[in-house]
């Protein structure tokens, strides 16, 4: 969907740094009145509406700051929203590893952590934040559209953890994702490996997408045909055992794989033992992450680490930047990621 302003040419940028409200009704095509309608979460605005003022906010970056109001009690607490089922975040050690870094960060404010897997979830949560209890949010893990709605709702500073994708101009944190995965596979190519698959992640989460594109570059740059090598999982360790399966069953030529999680590599390494297939003598296999089982799992696992603990304390440092009214032009911080060689491959 493409917004366009009432002349039917597509609206410009603000000319200030700062987007105001009558931006996002311009940008959206509506009245300033239905878009404070839509982010004060009024039920008398049509879906239409909702969507053109949602996509609006998306793509401008746009906050809406609570006025000050004498009688309003704040917690002074910072809200971690975790767009994922907890059976997810309670299984991958990289939610703990952020939330550690933001708790330390916040040295004594406290964090308070939700959960939002499912719709009711998502309308509890915009309700809690749009009561005004906490002076600020970070988004992490949101699915394209939700990073929207949680900002209008809370009334307070967004920082997502991850590249959004589509339009957003939502300021940001994320790790460097394409270079990591990039490494990854010339330094397999460099350990005389030709036939290298990917168990790529979800196609809706910016991480998955960017890691995808790494090992698709590396391999374009190594004129390697990636027919039949190219699997999918959700991050999750039985979709690494899965997708291995699947992709040892295409291409049983294969000898090396790149897994866009440490969990689904160690699923992959429970395909090939079940497969017959010795690790890394007949199969490299390398994670992503750098989480503890990398080193748990026999052999130790070859992954690309990312600085988890280290990205959840620089969320709470822009979420303080952008608090202070910094330009949202400089919204996107890239962290650097570090292959890490072990015995896997």
């Amino acid at each position: 969907m493409t917004i366009t302003d009432p002349s039917g040419e597509p609206a410009p940028a603000p000319a200030t740094r700062t987007p105001t409200l009558e931006h996002v009704a311009r940008l959206a095509g509506v009245s300033p009145a239905t878009a404070s309608r839509v982010l004060t979460g009024s039920a008398r605005v049509s879906r239409a509406a909702r969507l053109q003022v949602e996509e609006a906010v998306e793509r401008l970056g746009y906050v809406r700051r609570r006025p000050p109001d004498p009688g309003r009690e704040t917690s002074g607490a910072i809200a971690a929203v975790l767009c994922e089922d907890s059976a997810r975040v309670f299984g991958d050690p990289f939610y703990a590893r952020l939330l550690w870094g933001a708790r330390r960060e916040l040295d004594g404010r406290a964090l308070i952590v939700l959960m939002v897997g499912r719709a009711d979830e998502w309308r509890a949560t915009a309700d809690y934040l749009r009561g005004g209890r906490v002076e600020g949010v970070l988004l992490v893990g949101a699915h394209r559209r939700p990073a929207a709605l949680v900002q209008a709702a809370a009334g307070a500073p967004v920082v997502l953890a991850g590249r959004p994708l589509g339009e957003a101009a939502l300021p940001y944190v994320d790790v460097d994702n394409r270079g990591g995965a990039r490494t990854a596979v010339r330094h397999l190519l460099a350990s005389g490996r030709r036939r290298i698959g990917t168990i790529a992640g979800p196609a809706e989460l910016g991480a998955g997408v960017d890691r995808l594109a790494g090992y698709r570059l590396a391999a374009e740059e190594a004129g390697m045909d990636v027919a039949g090598l190219v699997g999918h999982g959700d991050f999750g360790r039985l979709s690494g055992e899965h997708a291995m399966t699947r992709l040892l069953d295409r291409r049983p030529d294969l000898d090396a794989v790149l897994a866009a999680s440490d969990l689904m590599a160690v699923g992959a390494l429970r395909a090939l033992r079940r497969a017959g297939r010795r690790v890394p003598d007949d199969v490299a296999v390398v994670g992503f992450d750098d989480a503890p089982v990398a080193r748990q799992v026999r052999p130790r696992l070859t992954t690309v680490r990312q600085p988890a603990e280290d990205l959840g304390a620089r969320l709470v440092r822009e979420l303080r930047c952008h608090a202070g009214g910094r330009p949202i032009g400089d919204r996107g911080v890239v962290l650097k990621t570090r292959l890490v060689v072990r015995e896997s491959g």
